[in-house]
């Protein structure tokens, strides 16, 4: 993906190639969410995404604050104090979060392989909450450094959702903090991010609606902007009779009361269309009400994009509801003389976890909610129109808006050609917060971008690199291990003690080599003009010294997992052994990756995800299972394996979830390939066999499979006489005179198949 701007591209390179934290900003329509999701897709680094809110976090396709890091809620004292509750208000503070707040190992093996982490909605994330997400960091991962070493890329418009403290808990934590913003905290206080802003629009080209925008996003409001805006009040405009403009107001209660009493007034009857909610799905993050009332004639608007190459429609695009039945709804677009059938969306919940084989951070997939991604909108508040765009809109400003509500709610249109004013913009009330105004200060010139990628870059290369060679910590828990044995004891362990005294004099081989090695680098690399050419041939010569010896330490540590799974009673050595594996197999990989990182450099190629990872690296551990479990058991020839199998403390092996990074129908359909059923594959993707049908029409209309993989002959047969001749937009007349004797996936699947 090409990104037009400079600003975009520095951000991508400050993530992959350095490890400086980053604050990415900028107004409304720059392409936050799109650059949010193209960083995601590329990083080589091992990312979580998190947000402040269910709603936030399953936008930016990531999970909660405080589920991921397991905080309470409740405000945060930055100390080692044990706070005095006050009647309404709760607060944690260090010695408490240490005291009673237990992390499971799951999270806990997520947050020691993170390597990125990516804070969408930013705006919304209190000053406290950021401390204690700190601190918990820093305390799971055993270091001392900001975020402990974690970088952090921080995204949102902070002229937008300001972050919610109450009276009674600010009265404690101002005690502490300077403000509510996440700035505030005590770690960015002292370790600020690099501060870049998107500046080219996307959403608007007016150029005098985009002086007003700047204007009021910058508190440089003038009489001639207020002029401009006020040109645009119309306080009779008939709403009815102009159709397609949907009302900003700030009020819930508002905007659901114009959406129902204009559903009502509408003739015809309604019909109801349910989500479809599998697994693991709580209803305080429905991205959507789970109900959608419908009628012929409801304006509708989309509130997602479309995924498809063909780009029907866009979040916030409306449209009018020109039929309905049971599973078929069509929306016409009267602007464009067009009409649509809405596909089902589907949302996913998600949990981190860690690949055993490759030591990646994974998403796995909890739970689906599958809906029509569709809403009434005739109105909708301020608040719920963030990241919306609008082609016309009135606003509702009667109420005096919020600092940054008009901001966001004019910035929701294209142009000024869509807007309607329904009363007159006063200047009282738009005004900024004077602290983010102030902390806009610091926005990075190119200059500064420019020199601190370059110094930064060499940094982050230096330092992959001698870390990629530093084994102290695995030499540690070798002899930790070790020592472990007792010389009295008589358990099944103690049968290995020479066994470890050999691998330990194995990797303190390679220690002090090592620690020579990353000195000569460090010269290397504190030469002003860095001699990437001679550093890549020592990095080979290297490679080829120390790998094979960790790849002999690998194979031994698999060797006797696999020895010591066979055997009863012996669960707390089993897990000895798994821990000291996971550091072993860091080890190796990382070893392969810092050979792969000076390979990109001396090829010039960009550093990322696909640089920085190859086949060899994602199948080394299986491959060396594979190896291990033949040479176990032809050194065991007499073996006899009970009839409950060999494993008794081994965890059960998952099929691999499926990343959600690619498109949904293509999992289907690798997974379709593998020769699962249409059933299995619903049972493992969790979502219901209705929607995985519906992936195999848009799997049809690409040509990646034949109508005649999915049905039968005798009902190609039938539906081939059906179909002839047949010109209808809807699939409603066809299903009415087929009845029950064909799915309306069915239906889809068929007529896909005729386009092809």
């Amino acid at each position: 993906m090409e990104f037009v701007s400079a600003e975009a591209k520095y951000v991508l390179q400050f993530i992959n190639q350095t490890n400086r934290s980053v604050f990415l900003t900028g107004k409304a329509g720059t392409g936050k969410t799109t650059l949010l999701k193209e960083i995601i897709r590329t990083t080589h680094k091992n990312c979580v995404v998190v947000a402040p809110t269910g709603i936030a976090a399953l936008n930016a396709g990531g999970v909660t604050i405080h589920s991921m890091f397991q905080l309470p809620f409740g405000g945060f004292i930055p100390d080692n104090s044990t706070p005095q509750f006050a009647e309404n208000s709760k607060f944690e503070s260090r010695s408490t979060l240490r005291r009673h707040f237990k992390m499971s190992g799951l999270k806990k093996s997520v947050i020691k392989n993170m390597e990125l982490l990516i804070i969408d909605e930013v705006s919304m994330l209190r000053s406290d909450l950021l401390d204690a997400m700190d601190f918990m960091l820093q305390s799971v991962r055993k270091k001392t450094q900001p975020f402990g070493g974690v970088q952090v890329l921080f995204i949102g418009d902070l002229l937008q959702l300001p972050p919610v403290i109450r009276d009674d808990e600010w009265r404690t934590l101002k005690q502490y903090y300077r403000g509510k913003f996440f700035f505030h905290s005590h770690v960015i206080e002292q370790n600020p991010p690099l501060y870049i802003e998107l500046s080219k629009i996307f959403r608007q080209t007016d150029d005098r609606f985009i002086s007003v925008l700047n204007n009021l996003r910058n508190n440089r409001i003038t009489q001639n902007d207020i002029q401009i805006l006020n040109e645009f009040v119309k306080p009779d405009f008939d709403l009815k009779a102009n159709k397609g403009y949907i009302t900003l107001t700030t009020h819930n209660v508002k905007a659901d009361t114009i959406n129902s009493e204009s559903l009502q007034d509408l003739e015809g009857r309604s019909k109801i269309y349910y989500a479809e909610i599998t697994g693991d799905f709580p209803d305080k993050i429905y991205p959507i009400e789970e109900k959608l009332e419908l009628k012929v004639g409801a304006q509708i608007m989309f509130i997602k994009n479309d995924l498809s190459f063909d780009k029907k429609f866009f979040n916030g695009k409306m449209g009018f509801v020109k039929s309905i039945s049971e599973k078929e709804i069509m929306i016409h677009f009267p602007d464009e003389n067009k009409t649509i059938e809405v596909e089902k969306y589907e949302w996913q919940n998600i949990r981190y976890s860690i690949d055993e084989n490759t030591k990646e951070v994974q998403e796995e997939v909890l739970g689906t909610f599958v809906h029509y991604p569709i809403k009434l909108a005739w109105a909708i508040t301020v608040h719920k129109s963030q990241g919306l765009t609008f082609d016309k809109a009135a606003l509702d400003v009667s109420q005096v808006f919020l600092p940054g509500q008009a901001y966001v709610a004019l910035s929701r249109l294209r142009s000024l050609n869509g807007l309607i004013l329904l009363s007159q913009l006063r200047m009282n009330g738009i005004s900024n917060d004077q602290d983010v105004m102030d902390y806009s200060l610091n926005k990075a010139s190119e200059d500064h971008l420019e020199n601190a990628l370059q110094n930064e870059t060499k940094s982050f290369i230096h330092n992959y690199l001698i870390n990629s060679f530093n084994w102290t910590e695995l030499a540690q828990e070798w002899r930790n291990h070790k020592f472990s044995y007792l010389d009295s004891d008589k358990s099944v362990k103690s049968k290995s003690a020479n066994w470890s005294t050999q691998q330990l004099e194995l990797c303190d081989s390679i220690i002090d080599p090592s620690r020579k090695f990353i000195s000569q680098l460090n010269k290397l690399f504190s030469q002003e003009n860095t001699d990437y050419q001679y550093i890549n041939e020592r990095i080979q010569a290297a490679y080829s010294y120390f790998f094979d010896k960790l790849d002999k330490l690998e194979y031994e540590i698999l060797y006797k997992i696999e020895e010591i799974k066979r055997v009863k009673l012996v669960k707390q050595f089993y897990d000895e052994l798994l821990d000291l594996e996971d550091l072993q197999t860091k080890a190796v990989l990382r070893l392969m990756k810092a050979k792969l990182l000076m390979e990109t450099i001396m090829n010039r190629k960009t550093i990322s995800k696909e640089s920085l990872n190859s086949t060899e690296i994602k199948n080394y551990k299986l491959n060396k299972i594979e190896r291990v479990v033949e040479d176990f058991k032809r050194n065991n020839l007499n073996l006899i394996e009970d009839k409950e199998g060999v494993s008794y403390y081994e965890p059960k092996k998952k099929k691999s979830e499926k990343t959600p990074k690619k498109p949904t129908s293509q999992i289907t359909y690798e997974l379709w390939v593998e020769r699962n059923t249409i059933e299995e594959i619903a049972n493992l993707r969790k979502l219901t066999v209705a929607t995985i049908l519906s992936h195999f029409t848009k799997l049809i209309q690409d040509k990646a499979v034949s109508i005649n993989d999915i049905m039968p002959e005798d009902k190609i047969e039938i539906l081939t006489k059906a179909f002839y001749g047949y010109k209808e937009e809807s699939l409603t007349p066809m299903k009415e005179q087929l009845g029950d004797d064909f799915s309306w996936e069915e239906l889809r699947m068929f007529k896909a198949s005729l386009n092809v």
